[in-house]
């Protein structure tokens, strides 16, 4: 294994970019020309840079790599992750910034159409990358196409390295190698619902995780390790400390909980209850700009709220 000198907690890759997001009544939205909403806003961050400065907030430090485009898009990815004292270093990408857009309920349930327009042979060169991998605790790598090739680096270097599934089902091609080749995974129940369990068990079968999360919104999160039993283990969902104004990066926010208690040495289950703190807080702002400090984080954890 190589000696390094860490300079981060944590080197993001991938994933930023603007999300646009409309209020609706309900989900699905009728089948309709026209549809009345409130006002439609937009905000910068997505799940990397949302993972960035949710990890920054809580006092970690932090680097994002990434490629956006030289654009408006991109300007404002640079002005959000400027104020969340993230240390930003963007590659410029002809295909442009990614956006999103976000159908949010009342009840802060999302839907979210996401344009995913990399080009197949976007590639991060290893002389950007490899350089702030050398200086850092852990690698959290985002689901953009790019990132997959950062694997071989990554495991050379011996980096424990992390990513989120969002809501494979098990089955996509996509997000399968970042499944099998991460040690610490984290992926949403929504599209595995009771199947959720044998996903985990597989992941740690067939991959080199010894750790997966599996969250489910207001239901909690369960987890499952390498050396632990056969059955995934619950922890409940925290409640918000304030009305739920928008989903929006709760997920993210449960990674960064997860993580801080990870780079901590805390034992799983903590790690797990200060990702359901996270995650709830996340929820009571809009675009997920809701993002608890360090110590919010610990005080409600350790009430176990």
């Amino acid at each position: 294994m190589i000696q390094r000198q860490s300079e981060y907690d944590v080197v993001v890759v991938g994933g930023s970019g603007v999300d646009t997001i409309v209020r609706v009544d309900a989900l699905p939205v009728p089948l309709a020309d026209s549809v009345m909403v409130g006002p439609i806003q937009e905000w910068a961050g997505q799940t990397g840079g949302n993972v960035a400065l949710g990890a920054r907030a809580l006092g970690l430090d932090v680097a994002l790599l990434d490629c956006i485009g030289d654009d408006p898009t991109g300007a404002l990815v640079r002005e959000r992750l400027a104020e969340g004292d993230v240390e930003f270093h963007p590659l410029i990408s002809a295909a442009g910034t990614r956006r999103a857009v976000n159908l949010v309920d009342a009840k802060g349930r999302r839907m979210s159409f996401y344009d995913a327009r990399d080009p197949a042979e976007l590639r991060m060169p290893r002389d950007f990358y490899l350089p702030r991998l050398r200086r850092t605790r852990h690698v959290h790598l985002s689901i953009t196409g790019f990132t997959r090739f950062l694997y071989d680096d990554v495991e050379t270097l011996g980096v424990p390295v992390s990513t989120d599934l969002h809501d494979w089902d098990g089955i996509a091609e996509h997000q399968r190698e970042f499944a099998l080749r991460s040690d610490l995974v984290f992926f949403s129940a929504a599209s595995t619902g009771d199947r959720a369990p044998a996903l985990m068990r597989r992941i740690l079968r067939e991959g080199r995780a010894r750790t997966v999360v599996a969250t489910a919104g207001a239901e909690g999160s369960w987890f499952l390790t390498r050396d632990g039993g056969p059955d995934p283990y619950h922890v409940p969902a925290t409640v918000p400390p304030a009305p739920v104004v928008d989903t929006n990066g709760a997920g993210d926010a449960f990674v960064t909980g997860f993580l801080y208690g990870r780079l901590e040495g805390r034992d799983v289950h903590d790690c797990a209850r200060l990702g359901a703190v996270a995650g709830a807080y996340a929820c009571t702002g809009p675009g997920s700009t809701a993002l608890i400090g360090r110590d919010a984080l610990l005080a409600a954890g350790h009430d176990g709220s």
